[in-house]
Formats: structure tokens, sequence, C-alpha cells
């Protein structure tokens, strides 16, 4: 059984809630794109959790996790997470993670990189982490990148050392007028947080196939939503991987390997971190009280997320985008408390009503169409079962599930692991 993890939109949806309560059931969690530029803030019987490279399945402690060759490993960072989790008491050794020996390296001076070009776009900015993400895939796909199993190798690996900063600096000293990288700090980084990762390193392409063969169950897990996917998102604006489940065996290593379930996840209202367009966004004390009761910051950088109500036309085009045989319905308890609900169920576009998600280039153009519901006006928290929720919640819950074309399996009604229901 290979299943996908996947946000339906802008991220921020609850995957890794998610993902930490459905793998108990599996053997394998993988994560298969992206680098530390999106977090995950898991709640359950341990502690709390903000993970950034680490898959979900880190916290249960049968399960192995892999990051994958689609992946950019920014060593450090992982090396510090990996640090902070072992300190919270979670065991990390070799028998349960397991980097992809054709991983990326995410160095400093795709860090530097980045924060150079957020400050030379000034107002024009996309919104970046800052975490070096779009530079790294640049060096990927130009092929001046460094992989996790050149590791394995440093004498091969110092001798590429020379040629790449020389190359790096006709951006970095020459284009950007900063100081140059030198090959003494790029060799000195290799060594301090290179090193001690090289038990780790594998081909984990290999892995999973052979995990596949002997039956086990092998859950892959994405970052960030279908609205940030380099090919399908709001680009611009976008990630610089494939967040799409579609891509999960590829980025996995296994890319013989089909999906059998794609569980999709969306929050019961919307959030957005970074620039772009957001159709549905609401500002002032609307936005202000939506926040605060969702806790809505962001797991990697603390930004204040942007918000709005539930987003029927971005949503439905992320089902589609992600191929979600299912949904996870995540923070209904947050919306507990109000009179009245919205729900964007189309955009409006010089006069004309637009229910399928346009081009990018438009939506800033698009004004939402909103549609009033009745809420219900009772904590919800302790609910476990539908039969437990008001009607109003149900009505809700339904009302999405028939608008989005695609049925809703699980509803999470806080941060807790077991505070969920299981619809059917």
């Amino acid at each position: 059984m290979l299943t996908s993890i996947c946000g339906i939109n802008w991220g921020d949806e609850g995957k890794g809630r998610m993902v930490d309560l459905l793998s108990e059931e599996y053997d394998v969690v993988c994560r298969y794109q992206g680098g530390n530029n999106a977090g995950h803030t898991v709640i359950n019987d341990k502690g709390k959790f903000i993970l950034n490279l680490l898959p979900s399945g880190i916290l249960r402690e049968n399960v192995v996790n892999v990051l994958g060759n689609g992946m950019v490993v920014d060593i450090r960072h992982l090396t510090e997470e990996a640090n902070r989790l072992r300190a919270q008491g979670i065991r990390i050794t070799p028998e349960n993670l397991k980097i992809s020996d054709k991983a990326v390296i995410t160095m400093p001076y795709h860090v530097l990189m980045d924060c150079l070009e957020e400050e030379r776009l000034a107002d024009k900015k996309f919104g970046s982490t800052r975490r070096g993400i779009a530079p790294v895939y640049a060096d990927k796909y130009m092929k001046k990148a460094f992989r996790m199993g050149e590791l394995l190798n440093p004498d091969l690996l110092y001798r590429r050392v020379k040629d790449i900063v020389e190359w790096k600096n006709l951006t970095v000293e020459k284009g950007y007028g900063h100081a140059p990288v030198t090959t003494e700090e790029v060799v000195e980084y290799f060594r301090t947080y290179g090193e001690p990762l090289k038990e780790y390193i594998c081909d984990t392409g290999l892995y999973l196939n052979e995990a596949n063969k002997a039956g086990k169950k092998i859950m892959f897990e994405a970052q960030l939503g279908a609205l940030r996917d380099i090919d399908f998102g709001i680009y611009p604006y976008t990630s610089s991987s494939s967040t799409i489940a579609a891509y999960a065996p590829i980025g996995a290593g296994v890319p013989n390997l089909k999906i059998d379930r794609s569980i999709g996840i969306m929050k019961a209202y919307s959030t957005c971190v970074g620039e772009g367009p957001f159709t549905a966004e609401y500002f002032g004390e609307k936005a202000v009280k939506l926040r605060e009761a969702g806790g809505e910051y962001g797991a990697a950088t603390g930004r204040p997320r942007r918000v709005g109500p539930f987003d029927v036309v971005a949503s439905r085009y992320g089902i589609r985008c992600q191929g979600a045989d299912e949904i996870a319905l995540t923070k209904l308890d947050v919306l507990s408390g109000h009179e009245e609900l919205e729900v964007c169920t189309a955009y409006e576009l010089n006069g004309k009503k637009l229910v399928e998600f346009p081009f990018t280039d438009v939506l800033d153009a698009c004004k939402p169409v909103f549609e009033t519901m009745k809420g219900w006006n009772c904590d919800i928290s302790a609910c476990r079962k539908p039969s437990d929720l008001p009607k109003e919640a149900l009505d809700y819950i339904r009302f999405i599930e028939k608008a989005c074309e695609c049925r809703i399996r699980y509803v999470s009604v806080g941060a807790e692991r077991e505070a969920y229901i299981k619809m059917y």
C-alpha cells in the first residue's frame, strides 16, 4: 500500500498532524520534495514538535523515515533539528532515518543568494522564506549542485568545490557585489555538518523498492500544497519543487511504483503564508479574529498567515491536481462560536462569474463570491463521532464535501493526536 498525504491549498493545511495520526498504520514515511522552507507542527502524547526536514513519522517508534532524492537538504538545519528532537526524547538513528544519496545539499551560499535577491527585489519580492530553496533547485537543474552521496567520497567532493565556488562567485561577488564565497568555508561546512550524517546516507530508492516487495506500507509526505506547486501553483509565488502527489514516487526514488491512495488535507477555512494572489482573503478585525483563533503563524518562519473563509474554487482545483481520493478536514474547531460562516463559492472577474480556478495573472483582479451558512455556538473539541457534532457543523462539512466533489473522511477538532472524527 502506497499512500500520499498531500496539501490541497497554499500549504499549512495540517499535513504533519495527519501524518502523525495515520502513520500508526504504516511502516515507512517518506518526504519527497522541498527543504526546510516550511514546517509541520505536531502535538501528541510526547509533546509539541515543529518539524522542517524530518518526516512526521519520526515521532513513531516503529516507523522508518526517508528523505527522498527530490528533497534539498540543509545539513546544518537537519543536524540541529535532529538534536532538538533527541533532546525531547525522540530516537533518531540510521535504523529509523535514511537519507537519499541523490538528494541535493542546500549550501550557506544558497541562503545568502536567496536573501540578496529578495533585498534586490524590495517591494516586488516573492515572499521567500530565505532558506535558499530557489537557488539550490536552480543549481540542481544547472547540474552545479552537491549531492548527499558525495559526502561518502570526500576526496572527489573536495576536488569539485574549487570549480563550483569560482562559478558561484560570478553571481555572489560580481553580480550582487557581496564578499566572495571561499573554498575553505565550503570544505569546512562539509566537514562539520556532512561527516556526522554519512551513516544515514544510502540508496533510498533501493530501500523503498525492497520494502514494497516485502509488503511494507509506505506513506509519502508532501510539503506545502497544490497552489505552491512549481507547475500548477500561483507561479511565480510558488515553491521551487513539485508538491503534487503524482510526483511522490519520483521524488522518493521509486518512479516504477504507483500511488494507491491519495489523501488530501485542507483546513475548514483558508490560510496562506507569503506573497501572491489570495482571492478570498480577510482583512482587518475579521482577519485578526480568525488568525488568533487558529494560531495562524508559520511554523518555519513565525510569520502571520493570511487568512480567509473556505475557498471552494481553489480547493476543488487543488483536489484535482492532487488526485485526492478522500479528504481530511482540519481545524473545524477553530470556527466554533461564529453565528454565521462565509464560504467562497465562486470568483467574479469583470462581471463574469468563475467557478474554475483561473490563470494566475488574473487572480488579483478576481473578487470572492460568498455564500453564508449558519454557524455553531458551542465547543466541538470533545466530539469523537459524527453524531456528536451539532447539526450546523455537519451541514458545513456536507456542504464543503458536495461543493468540492470529494468525500471527507477525517475531521480534526483539535491539535491533539486523538482529537479527530472519522466520518465513514
